[in-house]
Parts: structure tokens; sequence; C-alpha cells
């Protein structure tokens, strides 16, 4: 069973992909929705938040651990890896390699949460791999509560996008990370905004690429892992929109759990 925690609805993109990526495999996701967003918490709540969610997803069985939360993805990585015995993945370096792939002037735009941001993660492994890239960054703290409302096709949020992407589109950058794993809710958006010729990241697809790659390598793994298609969603509040959006998110009712931790 693949586990998979975000803060609210943005994991269920990784989800969704995860699901186009690799069918038939079992899925449990958490979305820590009473506790949302992450991205305006300390850095040293997020790792305590993150250290409960993989606790309850590996006391219902799953194998692998999915970080579908880029504020978490910046923080608590190396803490997770260090107390956990199973493979930990983020949903940051896949997105960096994409990127990386596509650029073709070294220009390359990070949109995410304040967290995540300032935390610069994507500088780092990006001129790690590559020192002459520029990276052009903008902390976008509207657009996760924004999603969450269900603000999808509001005028505001579009205009709320077009002020957070204009430093980026004056820069002139070829590739834009969507920082934050809510951001593929209003990609349609994000890509008019800051126009056609700029490549869109999106680190769900990248993340369950990059899965797809080491079950095919390690079949020892992919072997014990449950393959029953099942996939099942708990989160600790729900509300209506939030099943309604979830619903949008997945493209299919889905039933909702509640669960403290």
């Amino acid at each position: 069973m693949i586990g998979i925690f975000d803060s609210g609805i943005g994991g269920l993109t990784v989800v969704k992909a995860f699901m186009d990526t690799l069918p038939g495999h079992d899925i449990l996701y958490f979305g820590d929705t009473a506790r949302t967003p992450y991205g305006t918490k300390s850095g040293r709540t997020v790792i305590e938040y993150s250290i409960q969610n993989t606790e309850f997803l590996i006391e219902k069985g799953a194998k692998i651990i999915v970080m579908a939360c880029n504020t978490a993805s910046s923080v608590a990585t190396e803490t997770l890896k260090k107390r956990f015995d199973l493979p930990i993945y983020e949903v940051i370096s896949p997105a960096v390699d994409l990127a990386l792939g596509q650029t073709k002037n070294n220009l390359i735009g990070v949109i995410g949460t304040r967290a995540t941001i300032e935390s610069g993660i994507y500088e780092k492994k990006i001129s790690g791999l590559r020192p002459e890239a520029r990276i052009h960054s903008a902390a976008c703290p509207l657009l996760v509560p924004l999603v969450e409302e269900g603000w999808i096709g509001r005028p505001e949020t579009r205009m709320i996008v077009k002020k957070y992407l204009h430093p980026l589109k004056v820069r002139q950058i070829d590739t834009l990370i969507l920082g934050c794993t809510h951001y593929p809710v209003i990609k349609s958006i994000i890509s008019r905004k800051i126009g056609k010729k700029v490549n869109i990241i999106d680190s769900s697809v990248a993340l369950a690429a990059q899965i797809r790659q080491f079950l095919a390598d390690n079949p020892q793994t992919d072997d014990g892992l449950g393959k029953n298609a099942t996939a099942s969603f708990y989160v600790s509040d729900i509300t209506r929109q939030f099943e309604k959006t979830a619903a949008s998110v997945i493209r299919r009712k889905i039933k909702l759990t509640r669960v403290d931790l």
C-alpha cells in the first residue's frame, strides 16, 4: 500500500496522478484538513505534524510514504528518513529534475507557500545540479485557501494569480514549477496567466513517474504492495466544500473518513 499525506486538498492531485500512473496499486491518503495550511506554520510544527501523519499511514499498512506537501517536503524530509525505516518520497526533487530537463534558457520560476519559498529548497537543489540556472521564486499565500474554498473559477482567483505571476513573467522564465500540490487544481489559470510558452511543472505527475520507475527497478518492493486497486481516504476534518472539491479533483465520488491523530 502506498501512503500519501498532505495538509489538505492538494495531496489529492498526487493521488489522482498515482491512480493514472500506477493503476491497480492500493492507495491510502491522509489529508490533515483540521490543521491546514502548513505553509503558514513554523518548521518545528510542520515536522511534528509530518511525524504524526507518517505514523498513522504506517499503522494503516503503508509500505511507502509519499509526502504530497511541498512545505513538509522542504522541512521534514530528513527527519522522516532518519526516523522511519521504509521508502519515503518527497515532491521537490522530481519536480526539479523535470524542470531542468525542460528548460531551454535556464530561467526557472517557482511558486509556493511562504514556508516553502523561504526555505530556499528549490534554489539549493537546482543550483546544486545546475549552477548556471537562475531561479526566480514567489510566495503565493492566498492560493491554498482559495483552492480549499473551491474558488476555482472566480475572477478574484484569476486576478490574484495574475498579480503573483507578474514578477516571474517579466523575468522571461521558460519553466515554472508548481511548488505546492494545491496548484495543479488551478493549473489552467496559471498557464494562461504566465503564458503559453512557459513549461508548467506539475510535481504530482513527476513524483508518480519517479515511483513507477523505483518499483520497476525494485520488483521485490512492488510485490510487497497491495494490488487490489483500493483507495482509502482519511482526513482530520470534513466539510462539505472539501468533499465537493475532492470529488472534482479525483473525478469520482469518494468516501472520506474522519480520524483524530
